[in-house]
């Protein structure tokens, strides 16, 4: 499966107006996270490119993370419902939902503006450089995943 591109405005703004139809009263179709809680978990990802990025993993976790979670996350295969999540994504305390869903946006729209050449070859925390489809497909993937998870 190819994902549309987070880099063009007409895909970045189909997501936002996903975000959008969002409410605090939202509900999963499955998961245990509240919507708040999963505007949060989905920062994490733009959180780490741009204001904290994580330690960089040591020899052995960066070769797993490169062989094995990679592969998963940029790959072509969708999620699955109730997959596992790594540490750092997980968020168990609540979270203030209009602050998170304003902070999606302004990091989709970020993305959009800088484009696919600032992406290109752009470190990853935990894969190492990406191409410019790879970090698209990771930030549209997995911002899909939940969208549909929350029935929008």
């Amino acid at each position: 499966m190819t994902y549309p591109s987070v880099f063009e405005p007409a895909v970045t703004q189909s997501l936002i107006d996903r975000v959008e139809k969002l409410s605090p009263d939202t509900q999963p179709g499955w998961g245990k996270m509240n919507v708040g809680q999963m505007l949060a978990h989905v920062n994490v990802a733009y959180e780490q490119t741009y204001d904290n990025p994580p330690p960089k993993p040591n020899f052995l976790m960066g070769w797993f993370l490169k062989k094995f979670v990679k592969p998963a996350v940029v790959g072509p295969k969708p999620y699955e419902k109730n997959s596992r999540t790594a540490p750092a994504f997980l968020i168990t305390d609540e979270r203030d939902f209009g602050k998170e869903k304003a902070r999606l946006i302004s990091y989709l729209n970020r993305v959009q503006q800088e484009g696919k050449t600032a992406h290109e070859g752009k470190p990853s925390p935990s894969f190492g450089p990406l191409t410019a489809q790879e970090w698209s497909t990771l930030y549209y993937k997995h911002l899909d995943h939940h969208l549909t998870q929350f029935g929008v």
